[in-house]
């Protein structure tokens, strides 16, 4: 007989990656058929209701809780999956040292005499007191990595207009990556020492191009997360001119790629304009070409594969082949495709790359319907018959679940959903590795593809985002999803081209230039 629980935690507050480690490691436990670890705001109560759970047992719960929810199919198996999350979100390591017990920092004063030479602070707390915390860093004058969502646009602007002042960057809000003089912060990867910087109002997108810097043998000396709306003309680019300002000074730099989705075009021409002093490459995903005028020494791509291989044209480097094998392997995926299979179906974690791949797929296939669609009237619901690609990223896939990169169920499902579907004819992925990402992606991901493709379903396109030195191992994880059948792919966009030539049945397509 299935049983449930929600269990409180009354003014407790956990950073949202502790919360959905605390859900994966619930929901691994024998008998539990759903489970999370959450705060207790509306959306995320909503969610209990609708999964069926009784709201006396989370009254007067408040967004300054953190709730555990587990169903399963017994008291036994609910129990032992709450003390599993309770143990995965609260169990530290034990305090102490050799010169006695290590203290816990509860302000950004008490952190900075526990560690006076820190110079970053990460500030990831619930966004309605984000900003005071960042504020409280750039007092203590400390730069600022804001992980936090929900910060106004006003608040947004406040803050780095003060940190300019003060010669500090905000990275964020919603600024996911960074990587500070070799340091990692957030979702990153690590990555070789190189001449390039890379500065990104786009989370994957930065840990896309810093893993094909590292992939082909350059390198990378910064990544500058700005946070997805900085070159939006409300806030007007305020730290991309920081941050080239502070790359132009640090010698460890030789080169620089920005890396945005469409900014406004007023903003990109003001910062670019500003980027004088070292050769800048702009990747500007999906800004009509021609759209802005750039000064001497900036040179404007519109992928990041692109942005990646001019960066290295500027150091006098030549990247490798992307497409290397790729059309073979394509040609023999279409082979034996039923020609009633046609439809594309994308099932994206990274927003960056999903956004990447809407813009590549729609010069391919023409129009492609999603959740975050370049143009607004391809949304969704799609019509029958249309090609979709989706960001599973986004709000309303993650409510309640854990962040596809950190947890694939919620993928799985619309993975094996769509391979079950006769009108598909392909599926394409994107893997993220590094740290915050899922430990062994291929072991959860791949079983599922291969039962797709030997079972003469759609085919399926993987392109695996990460690099040798990290965690999972990028070669490791290729590989098993090579052995399951699938189309691997160097790049990000050659992952989206590969499966639009499955879909239209023409390999050519793979050596577009992006």
């Amino acid at each position: 007989m299935s049983a449930q629980k929600v269990t409180l935690f009354r003014d407790t507050y956990l950073d949202s990656v502790v919360q959905l480690s605390g859900t994966r490691t619930m929901r691994q436990v024998d008998g539990v058929e759903w489970a999370s670890a959450a705060m207790a705001t509306p959306a995320n109560l909503d969610t209990l209701g609708t999964e069926g759970f009784d709201a006396g047992e989370w009254s007067g719960a408040g967004a300054g809780d953190l709730f555990i929810a587990v169903r399963g199919e017994s008291e036994e198996a609910v129990d032992a999956g709450t003390e599993a999350g309770r143990e995965a979100m609260f169990t530290r390591a034990p305090s102490g040292s050799a010169d006695g017990p290590v203290r816990s920092a509860r302000t950004v004063r008490e952190a900075l005499e526990l560690a006076p030479d820190s110079t970053v602070a990460v500030v990831s707390v619930p966004g309605d007191y984000a900003a005071l915390e960042a504020h409280q860093a750039l007092t203590a004058g400390l730069h600022v990595l804001l992980f936090s969502d929900n910060v106004s646009v006003d608040a947004e602007v406040e803050l780095k207009e003060r940190a300019a002042g003060l010669g500090l960057l905000v990275m964020g809000p919603g600024a996911g990556t960074a990587m500070l003089g070799g340091t990692c912060l957030g979702f990153s990867n690590v990555v070789t020492p190189g001449p390039v910087a890379v500065v990104a109002a786009a989370g994957t997108g930065a840990q896309e191009a810093m893993t094909l810097l590292d992939r082909w043998g350059i390198g990378v000396s910064h990544v500058i997360g700005l946070g997805g709306r900085d070159m939006s003309a409300a806030v007007g680019g305020i730290m991309a001119r920081e941050a080239l300002a502070a790359l132009r000074a640090d010698d460890a730099t030789e080169v620089v790629l920005f890396v945005s989705k469409p900014p406004d075009a007023g903003v990109a021409r003001s910062v670019l304009a500003a980027a004088a002093g070292k050769p800048v490459v702009a990747a500007l995903i999906g800004l009509e070409p021609g759209s802005i005028e750039v000064p001497d020494g900036v040179v404007l791509a519109g992928s990041l594969e692109t942005g990646v291989v001019r960066a290295l044209e500027a150091l006098g480097r030549t990247a490798p082949d992307p497409t290397e094998g790729l059309r073979d392997a394509v040609a023999a995926a279409i082979a034996d495709l039923p020609a009633e299979r046609t439809l594309l179906r994308g099932l994206y974690s990274g927003g960056t790359l999903c956004y990447e791949a809407l813009v590549i797929l729609a010069g391919a296939l023409g129009e492609v319907h999603s959740n975050t669609p370049v143009d607004k009237a391809l949304g969704l619901p799609a019509p029958d018959g249309a090609h979709t690609c989706l960001d599973l990223g986004e709000e309303e896939y993650t409510q309640g679940r854990p962040h596809p990169m950190i947890d694939p169920e919620a993928r799985l499902e619309m993975l094996r959903s769509d391979g079950a579907d006769p009108d598909v004819a392909v599926i394409v992925l994107d893997v993220v590795l590094g740290h915050g990402a899922h430990p062994d992606p291929a072991s959860e991901l791949a079983p599922v593809c291969a039962e797709i493709i030997a079972g003469g379903g759609p085919r399926v396109v993987v392109y695996v985002l990460g690099s040798d030195q990290d965690p999972q191992g990028l070669e490791a994880q290729r590989r098993v999803f090579t052995e399951a059948g699938c189309v691997v792919t160097a790049t990000a966009a050659r992952a989206a081209l590969a499966a639009a030539a499955i879909a239209a049945r023409d390999p050519e397509i793979v050596g577009r230039a992006v």
